[in-house]
């Protein structure tokens, strides 16, 4: 028969052993891209600066199915888009939007713009464990995008750009794919297409309070409200989430 201390120390070992489980068990945040569209994209992840590459960079995504990975448990902070109109024979690679060096797997690599950005920063906020996230058009569109929070704390919107605004772009932002007379397969910003300082907010214009909304930037933002539309946008566009256990990124939502 157990002495109540040795009854004791198995209680208590069981006890660990059980906490030790569950801690091991439970679930990170997980990120999770997903393609509505109803062509293939290619996600494209780059890191900021310091953070570890995520899935290689990119990968191919077929439509109506999507890629779950885990969050890094560290600080992260990042960018997401997605490519589109693709093409992979003998040995080359080329987007027509969201173009990596013609490469799948970016590796870190920035895309070519236009496209429409979803910006990160996880595990953040010292003792809170806060997700920032918001959706950015200052370098133009692409493909609609949203991001949902799933079982986060506190103000966790989805945010994001639903309309297509690849059929009511300005003739002077688009960019077609073959050049010139192809379809439209992005909407440029005012500053790709006609790249003066105040339209990038560079130089002079470079401040909260030089840097303004434009004509063009007005286009998108009466699209899409609720997304970052030129550089010094209200910074209350970027939300943070306490402890969200998913963030589902959807392509064409």
């Amino acid at each position: 028969m157990a002495s109540p201390l040795c009854a004791s120390l198995f209680c208590f070992a069981t006890l660990f052993l059980l906490c030790s489980f569950a801690a091991a068990t439970q679930p990170g945040l997980i990120l999770t891209l997903v393609n509505n569209c109803p062509f293939t994209v290619y996600p494209a992840i780059q890191p900021n600066a310091g953070h570890p590459v995520l899935e290689r960079g990119g990968f191919a995504l077929q439509t109506l199915t999507h890629r779950s990975f885990p969050a890094p448990t560290a600080h992260w902070s990042g960018r997401i888009w997605a490519r589109t109109g693709c093409t992979h024979s003998n040995g080359h690679f080329y987007c027509a939007t969201g173009d990596c060096g013609h490469r799948i797997e970016c590796n870190g690599l920035g895309g070519a713009t236009p496209v429409t950005l979803a910006q990160f920063s996880l595990h953040h906020g010292g003792h809170k464990d806060l997700s920032s996230y918001a959706v950015s058009l200052v370098d133009g569109f692409n493909v609609p995008m949203t991001v949902t929070p799933h079982e986060g704390k506190g103000l966790c919107p989805v945010v994001g750009c639903r309309a297509n605004l690849l059929a009511t772009c300005p003739d002077k932002l688009q960019l077609r794919s073959p050049p010139g007379h192809g379809p439209v397969v992005g909407c440029k910003s005012g500053c790709e297409a006609f790249g003066t300082d105040e339209l990038c907010c560079r130089n002079h214009y470079n401040s909260p309070q030089t840097c303004r909304a434009s004509s063009f930037s007005e286009f998108f933002k009466h699209a899409c409200p609720a997304t970052f539309t030129y550089a010094h946008d209200s910074p209350s566009l970027t939300h943070e989430c306490a402890s969200p256990r998913e963030l589902k990124i959807i392509f064409c939502h």
